[in-house]
């Protein structure tokens, strides 16, 4: 729901003066540097896997194949994770790190172009994530992977650990996105409040206009909603610029026309946002079979706090746990990557390896 809002960002960033290109080569040098892995028992492979009838990207990372292995699924929808690398590097010593650009994102689009993605709606990318899971578990010959969502990728993961708690060994949602079928309407109600406290009469117009029955709401209209959102909160505004455009910006992993690509698959993927506007995670259920995480930033207005937390409270698991990150909004395991690891060393890699926790140099 946050793909809007960069689009504009990274069609900026592909025309840069002649000084910032020779700065982002340096810093990409710094990056490509800091993402050696050289450990005997490493592993560093990326490329392209047959995943529901398309060639999509997939990249396993970490330091001790012995690790517990996370597989992410990213949000957006369209905004790959593989941009923040350098930022998660630290956790690459603890856990083997499973990135994947979903058809329509990233790599995956830019390798067979937007008419070669297939059907782009919400039921095939979640088979694909199935089928992502299965090559996972394959490659690494485990028989469960911790399953971490961000954002609108949660809206993936909670449907997958409900389903499948037979091959993940913890779900971790974090910007957990909670569906209720358009009941609450305290979000909008709080968008509009801000936005006329702030004097933003243009924007007050857009968010009135589109009214509050999100099951009426165009991909273009949810768009728009989640670029205000974005960008009228200081917070979450400052992480967008400080984090996720920087690593967008400096990512050693994507060249320049990559970088367009990446705004391209934010747009085409837009289009299965309405079909999720009436999911209702109350109603599907809230009993899982495996431990369950949530991990928010404390001040998190796109996907927010105390919808995440109701729906948390509500959930019966063998273990479950909810823990904010302070004085963060959205991107909050971006922002403070160090902080989200020490949490998943203290609370999550203890359940999936029956080990205490224990204290770790970064």
């Amino acid at each position: 729901m946050i793909s809007a809002v960069l689009i504009a960002s990274a069609a900026t960033l592909a025309a840069p003066v002649a000084g910032a290109l020779a700065h982002r080569r340096l810093r990409q040098a710094a990056g490509a540097r800091l993402l050696r892995i050289d450990t005997p028992n490493g592993i560093d492979e990326q490329g392209f896997v047959r995943i529901g009838g398309i060639e999509q990207w997939i990249s396993i990372r970490g330091e001790d194949r012995d690790n517990p292995v996370m597989l992410e699924i990213h949000g957006g929808p369209g905004a790959s994770n593989a941009i923040h690398a350098p930022r998660t590097r630290s956790w690459e010593k603890h856990f083997t790190i499973v990135r994947w650009d979903m058809r329509g994102t990233g790599k995956t689009l830019g390798h067979s172009g937007a008419d070669g993605q297939g059907e782009l709606g919400f039921a095939r990318m979640y088979e694909d994530a199935v089928e992502v899971t299965e090559y996972v578990r394959a490659r690494m010959d485990v028989d469960r992977v911790v399953l971490v969502a961000n954002s609108f990728g949660s809206t993936f993961g909670l449907r997958l650990a409900r389903q499948y708690p037979d091959r993940y060994s913890a779900y971790v949602g974090t910007d957990q996105n909670i569906h209720d079928g358009g009941r609450d309407d305290s979000a909008h109600r709080a968008l509009l409040a801000r936005l006329r406290a702030a004097g933003k009469r243009r924007e007050l117009a857009a968010v009135e206009e589109s009214g509050t029955d999100l099951l009426t709401w165009t991909a273009e209209q949810y768009a728009a909603y989640a670029k205000i959102v974005a960008t009228t909160d200081p917070l979450t505004f400052r992480t967008m610029k400080s984090v996720v455009m920087k690593s967008l910006w400096f990512s050693p992993l994507h060249s320049l026309r990559e970088l367009g690509t990446l705004g391209q698959g934010m747009k085409l993927s837009e289009q299965i946002l309405p079909a999720t506007a009436a999911f209702d995670d109350w109603a599907d259920g809230t009993d899982f079979d495996l431990p369950f995480f949530v991990f928010q930033g404390d001040r998190d207005v796109l996907t927010p706090t105390d919808r995440a937390r109701r729906y948390f409270d509500d959930v019966h698991a063998p273990v479950k746990e909810f823990a904010l990150i302070e004085e963060a909004s959205h991107f909050a395991s971006f922002l403070h990557p160090d902080r989200f690891l020490d949490l998943m060393l203290t609370k999550v890699r203890p359940v999936v390896t029956g080990r205490r926790p224990a204290t770790v140099s970064r």
